[in-house]
């Protein structure tokens, strides 16, 4: 019998992670997952800012887990997987959302030591999060890996637009998400015999609180919607693809930019 939208939609039951879940961007995608009956376990390498954010949703009546974890080191993402599911059994969802910049140099005096870094972090995160998840899944048949590419996966920086006070991301980061996004590609088409989807959310630029009012105004004026995007602007993408409602997803990069992209 077909199902109801809202039953599309509805994870009752079901269990995630999400890496760098103490972030900005970490916590909407927890807090769209558990509004549709999730229970999602957050990790990073800071766990105590991980905790922070979980004792603050559970006081909203979420039910969320926090874990240290970094994700570049592969026991410490096993033992991340195996206590889901010690705990539940089962793991359905996983957001590989752990990741950032670390450039202070730009080329031709770009540092090799940063840029390692950043394609360990972002790339090579990546890769042993979704292996992990997937060995997880493959005995139920079922379930979704969502990546964290950036609009850096497909454009290169108009290092024009950044003004001196601000820090933008630089070659490294760009090649490391260009890299997720092709990784997500390649990962969807080893898991598609069991049933798993795998599928990348590319965000445009969601400044943080602090972030230079500046560049802010000037990244707001190159957007066709005419503002920078929040945290809650990716919740509906990430709804979509880690339940059934985008069960015959795979493989694909959705550009969550305002319409950056387009010009």
């Amino acid at each position: 019998m077909p199902k109801s939208i809202q039953d599309l939609f509805d994870l009752t039951g079901r269990t995630a992670i999400v890496t760098g879940g103490g972030t900005h961007l970490g916590t909407a995608f927890t807090e769209a997952l558990c509004d549709l009956g999730a229970k999602v376990y957050i990790a990073s390498r800071r766990a105590e800012l991980c905790e922070d954010v979980a004792e603050r949703l559970r006081g909203r009546g979420m039910d969320v887990v926090a874990m240290g974890c970094d994700v570049t080191d592969e026991s410490q993402v096993d033992a991340l997987v195996d206590r889901v599911m010690n705990d539940n059994g089962r793991l359905d969802i996983a957001v590989c959302n752990a990741g950032g910049s670390f450039t202070t140099s730009y080329p031709p005096d770009g540092d090799v030591d940063e840029f390692r870094r950043t394609l360990d972090v972002n790339l090579t995160g990546t890769f042993i999060t979704s292996q992990s998840a997937g060995r997880a899944m493959i005995p139920a048949k079922r379930g979704s890996i969502i990546t964290l590419g950036s609009i850096g996966a497909t454009l290169a920086m108009d290092t024009r637009i950044y003004n001196s006070e601000f820090k933008r991301s630089g070659p490294p980061y760009i090649a490391a998400k260009g890299g997720v996004l092709n990784l997500t590609r390649a990962m969807a088409s080893e898991f598609g015999e069991y049933s798993i989807t795998v599928n990348c959310i590319s965000p445009g630029q969601i400044p943080r609180t602090d972030s230079n009012a500046d560049q802010v105004e000037t990244f707001r004026k190159m957007i066709p919607l005419q503002r920078t995007g929040l945290s809650q602007d990716l919740k509906g993408t990430v709804a979509l693809l880690a339940s059934d409602a985008g069960a015959w997803i795979t493989g694909q990069e959705f550009r969550i930019d305002g319409g950056w992209s387009i010009w």
